[in-house]
């Protein structure tokens, strides 16, 4: 089921701070998915799962 995630629930789920999500959209340092309704920013919860895969890593 798509949920929209609030930049701090994101954040949370993240382990990194809303300043820190607001780096990345505005840097593209990630490619962290994110829909603008309006002024208000919200993550996909099925976007963030997918970035999160994508990250996965056997070796540094």
């Amino acid at each position: 089921m798509r949920k929209l995630l609030s930049p701090s629930e994101t954040a949370q789920l993240l382990g990194v701070t809303v300043g820190t999500l607001a780096v990345w959209r505005t840097t593209g340092r990630h490619d962290l998915p994110f829909t603008k309704v309006g002024g208000r920013v919200f993550y996909l919860n099925e976007d963030v799962d997918l970035w999160l895969e994508s990250r996965k890593r056997t070796c540094t």
